[in-house]
């Protein structure tokens, strides 16, 4: 008698597990067919994508483009970015792109303004006679469709214009020349201030330099304010020149030596 209750126990056992399986077996089944999942079933979250923010630009980035902007107004988002990158890349590792210097100088209108105010108000501070001499080149057209070179070289302290006159030919050997006839009449500078023109920078250029004892100071490129003194002569020098027709060489020459004696 209690044999033939465990075989029946066994049995109903046996009997509800098939049924059990056939259970989860219809469940799996109805949830591919219809695309619906069985009670008690949790779905895994989708992996997140987490992108890396980048860092905070220091405090010196953001006034210096301030500073830029202030000193280039008419330069755009991608020329300030540009000068900046070329300044500091290397030197700071550090680089900004178009789209921050838009924001910055959306958000910093009235800063920039009071920046600009403050350069154009600011006193130059007092500089040794002959410390730096500034030089630079310029053009003028002529009638006969040629763009005649002109050389300036400007004393720092007094801004007085050492020398103006056009050049037969754009060469480094020409300025040297240049150079020293002004050593001659005023005496030698402690420092030769220049952009990255092709003559300045020239081995023969920076070699005469070195043997008359002169340091050279290169600007930055791009940066024309480094060297604002001599800029703003050529400035004030091309507001006269375009009001002229000059037809030759010789009297290019005469209206710049004009030119440079009202000036001093």
């Amino acid at each position: 008698m209690l044999l033939t209750a465990l075989v029946w126990l066994y049995s109903l056992v046996t009997l509800l597990g098939r049924v059990a399986s056939l259970r989860g077996l219809a469940r799996a089944f109805a949830s591919r067919l219809f695309g619906q999942h069985p009670p008690g079933y949790r779905r895994a979250a989708p992996p997140s994508r987490t992108f890396p923010r980048a860092l905070a630009k220091p405090e010196w980035v953001r006034q210096e483009i301030i500073r830029l902007k202030a000193l280039l107004p008419p330069a755009g988002c991608r020329a300030i970015s540009d000068i900046f990158n070329r300044r500091f890349a290397a030197k700071r590792r550090m680089t900004v792109g178009k789209t921050f210097v838009a924001e910055l100088v959306r958000q910093h209108r009235y800063q920039i303004d009071i920046v600009r105010k403050d350069i154009k108000r600011a006193k130059p501070r007092a500089v040794p006679k002959n410390l730096v001499w500034a030089l630079d080149l310029t053009g003028k057209a002529t009638l006969d469709g040629r763009t005649r070179i002109v050389l300036g070289i400007l004393e720092h302290a007094s801004r007085a214009a050492l020398r103006l006159e056009a050049l037969e030919t754009k060469s480094s050997w020409t300025s040297i020349s240049k150079l020293i006839a002004a050593i001659r009449c005023y005496g030698k500078p402690q420092a030769v201030r220049t952009d990255n023109e092709t003559v300045f920078v020239s081995r023969t250029f920076r070699l005469a330099l070195f043997l008359l004892g002169i340091r050279h100071q290169r600007t930055d490129p791009g940066c024309p304010w480094q060297n604002g003194r001599v800029e703003r002569f050529f400035g004030t020098l091309k507001a006269r020149l375009d009001r002229l027709a000059v037809d030759s060489f010789e009297t290019l020459n005469g209206a710049l030596a004009e030119f440079r004696f009202f000036y001093n």
